[in-house]
Order: C-alpha cells, then sequence, then structure tokens
C-alpha cells in the first residue's frame, strides 16, 4: 500500500474523501503576480519603486525586459501545478519603436505579447491600473489629488486600464479581475480628510463610465491602512473602499498585508460572502506591517483557505498572490508562495466541515477540540504529494530552480 492510499484511508475515517478533494483543487484558479520577477519595476521607465511600498534585497538575476520575465515566468509555471491566471501590472506595458512610455496613453496592443503569451498556454489574464514609480503621482496623491492635472492624467490611466481588461477578458474568453489601488494618503495628520476621498469618489465614477462587460471583467477596489511616508491617513481606507465597491456594486479586495496587525482577513471573508456576490483576496504574509513576504503554509494562509471551503465559496472569491521579495531566488519566490496557497486549499478541502459545524452547532466544543486538534497531525503532506505526483510536477523544485539559476547568471552577465 503507498503512502497515499494509507492517508486516503486515515482521511476516510475522519469522514474525508481525499479523491473529491484532489479533483476539487484542480479546478481552482490563482492568478500569479508578475511583479515578484523584476522587483515591481516594470517596462514603462518607472525606475525604482516608489509609492508608500518598497522592494528590499538584491539578489541576483533580476528579469530586466518582456523576454527574460516571460522566461522565468515559465519556468515558474512548469513547478506549480493547477489552473493558473497572470496578474499584469499596468507598468508592463511593452511599447516598441521608438514610442514613448505614457501610462495615460496605453491600449490593449501595448499587452498584445502578453495576450498571446497567455493564449498559448492556455491562461486567463487579471490587471491592474500602476498608480505608483510615476512623476505624475505628486505629494503622493493620484485619484485624490486637488491638482486637476494629476487627477486628469490617473482617471484616463484607469479609464485605459478598464478597455484593457475588457480586450483581456475576450481574448482569453476567461474573466479579468481589474484591480484599482491607490497609494494616496498622507505622512502627518490631515486638516481634511473628507475632501480628498470626496475627490477619489468622483474620479471613480468617472473611470467606471467606460463601457465594459460587467459579466466579464470584475473591477475591484484595494484599501490599505497606511504606506511608507503615508503612516497618518491614507485615501482608500477599508472604511471608503467597501462602501464604494457596495455602493457601486463592484468586487471587494482584501490584501492580508493591509490591515491593523491585529486584524485577520480570515474573520473578514465570511461577512462579506453575505453582501457580495463575489470577492477578491491578494494572499501575502505581512511581517508587522505590510511587507509583502513569501506566503508560507502558516496558520492565517490555512484560515483564510478554510473560510472559502466552509462557506463553499471556491466559485465566488477570486483568489491571488501578491508579494517581492528581491533577497531570494525570485522563480523559488514564486513557487513556494503559490504552492503554499494551493496546499492551504487542500488542507481546507480535507476537513470534515459538515462535522466540525454540527459540532459546533451542538455546543459541544469539548469534541470539536478534540477533533480540530486531531486533524492537525493527519497525513496532509501525503495527499499533497500525490496531487503534485497527479499534476506531474516535482516535489523537489529547489534542484530545477538552482539549476535554471546556471542559465540566468550567463543571461545576466
Amino acid at each position: 500500500m503507498t503512502r497515499y492510499e494509507e492517508a486516503k484511508q486515515i482521511y476516510a475515517h475522519f469522514g474525508v474523501d481525499t479523491q473529491k478533494a484532489l479533483a476539487r483543487l484542480s479546478e481552482v484558479p490563482v492568478s500569479i503576480h508578475c511583479w515578484q520577477g523584476d522587483d515591481v519595476i516594470g517596462f514603462d521607465g518607472g525606475g525604482a519603486l516608489s509609492g508608500g511600498i518598497q522592494t528590499t534585497g538584491d539578489y541576483p538575476y533580476r528579469a530586466r525586459n518582456p523576454e527574460e520575465l516571460m522566461a522565468d515566468l515559465d519556468k515558474a509555471f512548469s513547478l506549480i501545478p493547477g489552473k493558473k491566471k497572470l496578474n499584469l501590472h499596468a507598468s508592463y506595458a511593452i511599447f516598441e519603436n521608438g514610442e514613448t512610455p505614457d501610462r495615460s496613453r496605453i491600449e490593449p496592443r501595448h499587452f498584445q505579447k502578453w495576450v498571446d503569451f497567455a493564449k498559448a498556454r492556455g491562461l486567463g489574464l487579471d490587471f491592474n491600473p500602476t498608480l505608483f514609480s510615476h512623476p505624475m503621482v505628486k505629494d503622493n496623491l493620484t485619484l485624490s489629488s486637488p491638482d486637476k492635472a494629476v487627477r486628469r492624467y490617473w482617471i484616463d490611466h484607469c479609464k485605459h486600464c478598464l478597455v484593457i481588461a475588457d480586450y483581456f477578458a475576450r481574448q482569453t474568453g476567461m474573466p479579468c479581475v481589474m484591480n484599482i489601488w491607490i497609494p494616496d494618503g498622507m505622512k502627518d495628520y490631515p486638516a481634511d480628510r473628507l475632501a480628498p476621498r470626496r475627490r477619489f469618489l468622483e474620479a471613480l465614477d468617472e473611470i467606471l463610465s467606460v463601457p465594459y462587460d460587467k459579466a466579464q471583467v470584475y473591477v475591484t477596489l484595494e484599501s490599505k491602512v497606511f504606506g511608507i511616508g503615508l503612516e497618518a491617513y491614507t485615501v482608500g481606507s477599508a472604511e471608503f473602499t467597501l462602501s464604494y465597491a457596495a455602493s457601486r456594486h463592484l468586487t471587494p479586495l482584501l490584501d492580508n498585508g493591509h490591515y491593523h496587525p491585529t486584524e485577520l482577513v480570515s474573520d473578514k471573508i465570511s461577512s462579506l460572502l453575505l453582501f457580495y456576490d463575489r470577492i477578491a483576496l491578494h494572499i501575502t504574509r505581512p511581517m508587522r506591517w505590510d511587507s509583502d513576504h513569501v506566503v508560507l503554509f502558516d496558520d492565517e494562509t490555512r484560515e483564510i483557505a478554510k473560510e472559502i471551503v466552509r462557506a463553499d465559496a471556491l466559485d465566488r472569491v477570486f483568489l491571488a498572490t501578491d508579494y517581492f521579495d528581491a533577497s531570494i531566488n525570485r522563480v523559488s519566490a514564486w513557487v513556494t508562495g503559490v504552492r503554499n496557497v494551493q496546499k492551504a486549499l487542500l488542507y481546507a478541502l480535507l476537513q470534515p466541515n459538515e462535522t466540525l459545524q454540527n459540532l459546533q452547532d451542538a455546543n459541544d466544543w469539548t469534541a470539536l477540540m478534540v477533533l480540530q486538534e486531531a486533524l492537525k497531525t493527519a497525513p496532509f503532506g501525503d495527499v499533497w504529494q500525490e496531487y503534485l505526483h497527479r499534476q506531474r510536477i516535482p516535489a523537489d523544485y529547489l534542484t530545477e530552480v538552482r539549476a535554471y539559476e546556471q542559465g540566468l547568471s550567463i543571461r545576466n552577465g
């Protein structure tokens, strides 16, 4: 008997069908962020990362152009099981033939190589306007700026991004999540919190006047509690983004690094699912603050996955990763983080959730605690290894990453 067969029997004792869990996991797409591969620099001349966020580390072999980034993504994808999407920022537009990059005028043609890349691999595409690392971010403000020229620039940028998101959905035949996050905020206590938020609201309303297929393009709005240099006040707070999304029938996006250190996104999911048809997540790992470390198979990642599975909401939650670590091998960072999201989903699918819920409803907290603790030592790892085997993905990816890195040392000189 194989280790998986033994694990299958042990989980059956808990009332869990591992075959169903493996089949369900294989159907869940995870949107993989492109910006881990080049430290969020992009191709439109933005240069060093700015706008309340920061990448740290100086590991070699950063992708420097579209060809290198696509090659690195291909390597990462070859080591990640399951369904995948590619999540792009607008700063990854590809300008050719002497064009001058201008975010306020980007068009679908500037992303045609990405569309071709995705279609050749059967991937969906998600999209993000890039409202940071740019000279038109004035005084840490974009869509909420009192400067009409600044607001106009970023409104035009986001309107063009919505057209591109619609193009992505039509070209790939898969839904496109277009997420809007702004870095807008202030370093010290503001004299007026209301006016910037009113300007942000009006700007969003104008952006959404662009026609798009609401059945295939899901506009999301992401909040943040603070940023570097924006410690006192952020315009796009959780209260603002949730209220705006509800009033305009959009999809809220929760990044688990964008809240106070004692807040847990896992605790927010069930509430939002009662009021929104869909929600979206950016899964990261905050370390004391929104530091975007590589996702681990940790308590909160597992709890997020368990909340989604318990609510039978795998088809209602858009899952995406969002982190950028320049201190380690970037391909390994992709693989490690995305695999850990998938591990957490499998862990959640291997819980006897109906039994656990019945014990709670019966107020049998003793039995509930005993069963939850017993499940922690169930042979989850053997089921995960079986999943990798069925997906024809090697369990040991570090060996392949190291071999690939040898080629990168030649590529990057």
